[in-house]
């Protein structure tokens, strides 16, 4: 099978759900639009964690587990600003899911396109990505369901979404929140 791109060029980051009850901070209140399809929302949608809403405009999307939005999502994206809904969803609206969606820019993998990570790389840190990760990672087929904000993906890098947080400090101790580097992506 031919690769994508130049084979061992790949790099592929990990985006994941935040979950409120694991990230503290002085509460933080957030407006913006209280479902889906909204313009230019400046609705008050509660007060969380300061880490809490910094986390979810880095990875896009959060569990709230507190307060009368308890059980929904405050989810973000540079185009729409941040949003209340029932599930994760990728900028367009899609609910995302795990060990399937993922994210390019438009001009380096389309949306709607499929891969599969043929070989991991290294780590982030330049290292031999450990057997069981890299298995997890080659076993899923992805597909390409969002986009970067402009500026923020470039050449060759694709960004995986692995779910939902499962403990405190989940990006410091998960093996799944990873960077792969020179890795090699090939047509699912």
């Amino acid at each position: 099978m031919r690769p994508l791109g130049r084979p061992g060029r790949w790099r592929i980051t990990a985006y994941y759900t935040a979950v409120e009850r694991f990230h503290g901070g002085r509460r933080k209140a957030v407006r913006g639009c209280p479902g889906l399809r909204c313009d230019d929302g400046d609705t008050p949608l509660g007060s969380y964690p300061e880490e809490f809403v910094e986390i979810v405009r880095t990875e896009g999307s959060g569990r709230i587990t507190s307060g009368p939005h308890r059980g929904r999502y405050l989810n973000w994206s540079h185009s729409v600003g941040f949003w209340l809904d029932d599930t994760p969803r990728d900028s367009a609206g899609r609910p995302l899911r795990p060990w399937r969606s993922a994210a390019a820019d438009r001009d380096v993998l389309a949306r709607g396109r499929r891969f599969v990570i043929a070989d991991c790389g290294r780590d982030g840190a330049g290292r031999p990505v450990s057997g069981e990760v890299c298995e997890r990672f080659r076993r899923a087929t992805w597909t390409v369901v969002d986009v970067f904000r402009p500026g923020y993906g470039g050449e060759h890098h694709a960004d995986v979404y692995i779910g939902e947080e499962t403990g405190p400090g989940f990006a410091r101790s998960t093996p799944w929140y990873t960077t792969l580097r020179d890795a090699t992506l090939h047509p699912a």
